[in-house]
């Protein structure tokens, strides 16, 4: 999984494809627990470029995109966004692969 670096090069990876930001935090326990199962979803939905976005570096991100709670995925098509599981709410492999289906 790709970790972004700076504001400037999420405005560049939205635009390429299919892409979904993870909102996270090396604190929450709630992203601990999906941490296990992403490889192997990168690896199904590989059409897809993830990348983790660090809520408490990219405060601002967070805000500009309405996300409060954490883990949260956001998903973008060619620089549109396409879909949002977002909550504050631990997250199970089934729902994360369900939101990924409908992107």
């Amino acid at each position: 999984m790709r970790t972004l670096q700076s504001e400037t090069e999420l405005e560049t990876i939205i635009l390429e494809g299919k892409t979904v930001l993870l909102f996270s935090a090396d604190w929450c326990p709630d992203c601990r627990v999906i941490e296990p199962f992403l490889p192997e979803l990168e690896e199904k939905y590989a059409d897809i470029t993830f990348v983790y976005v660090d809520r408490d570096k990219f405060i601002d991100t967070c805000i500009k995109y309405d996300i409060f709670g954490i883990p949260s995925f956001l998903a973008f098509e060619d620089g549109n966004e396409v879909g949002r599981f977002v909550s504050k709410n631990r997250k199970s492999r089934e729902e994360v692969e369900a939101f990924l289906n409908k992107i």
